[in-house]
């Protein structure tokens, strides 16, 4: 019940699905939550839920990929709470699913922006928070696709592997101040993303889709959003004091065909 007991805890995209799973747990275990999210209605839904449990939390409304609005979120989160303890990384959006060569500027640029440029801005605007306490804990939600390719999504996948290197890189950086950054790369998990992914490809029974993308995984089904939040639980608490720049797999045995 308290592996982050105290920590001031920021979750990006935090309304639904991984995220909100990452905010309740992080909160049972003693954590006081910072959501940051476009949807409010779900947003303040998940606060009122973890509020109602006796835990700190507050929503704010951010887009991640513009800095004014990270940068005053982060301010309002440390003038709030008084320091930044962890920043989960998980907003992102899946974008264009068609070939490389039928993608828009414009469908590349909005995946860049939401889950690469938002990984950055918020990295840049929390980090002069953790230096100052000289501990913390950054965790980038990535992919199995920022390991591994596939024929689709060519805008996700190449967020998703810039997310990988800017992990290792920032790892290296701000090592020297204690704060430590590690990816986690799940797996397929049943999340509103996924339902959405499906639904594009033409799935009309959800449930018979689910079961074809279950056989994907050795482990015969796929994920669920608290796979993922156990781990970043982990990654956010000090039992992984000794880990940085590593990259936590969480999928079903997937990547190890």
């Amino acid at each position: 019940m308290n592996r982050v007991k105290g920590k001031i805890c920021i979750i990006t995209g935090g309304s639904l699905g991984i995220g909100r799973a990452c905010a309740q747990r992080l909160a049972e275990e003693g954590a006081r939550i910072a959501i940051f999210d476009l949807l409010d209605e779900p947003g303040h839904a998940a606060i009122d839920a973890i509020q109602a449990r006796g835990a700190q939390a507050r929503y704010w409304h951010v887009e991640i990929a513009d800095e004014r609005s990270v940068a005053a979120a982060v301010a309002g989160v440390a003038a709030h709470f008084g320091a930044i303890d962890v920043l989960v990384n998980n907003a992102g959006i899946a974008g264009a699913n068609k070939p490389t060569h039928e993608i828009t500027e414009a469908e590349w640029d909005r995946v860049q922006a939401v889950n690469v440029k938002g990984v950055f801005f918020c990295t840049k605007h929390v980090i002069p928070h953790m230096k100052r306490a000289r501990a913390g804990s950054i965790i980038n939600l990535s992919s199995i696709y920022g390991l591994v390719g596939a024929p689709d999504s060519p805008p996700y996948h190449a967020s998703k592997g810039a997310v990988r290197l800017m992990t290792k890189t920032d790892a290296m950086f701000y090592a020297a101040d204690a704060i430590r950054v590690n990816s986690i790369h799940p797996g397929f998990i049943w999340t509103p993303m996924v339902v959405g992914y499906l639904r594009a490809g033409g799935a009309v029974d959800l449930e018979l889709a689910r079961g074809a993308l279950s056989k994907h995984h050795p482990l015969g089904h796929v994920g669920e959003p608290d796979d993922i939040a156990w781990g970043v639980v982990y990654l956010a608490s000090d039992e992984s004091r000794f880990i940085t720049g590593s990259e936590l797999i969480i999928d079903g045995g997937y990547t190890a065909q």
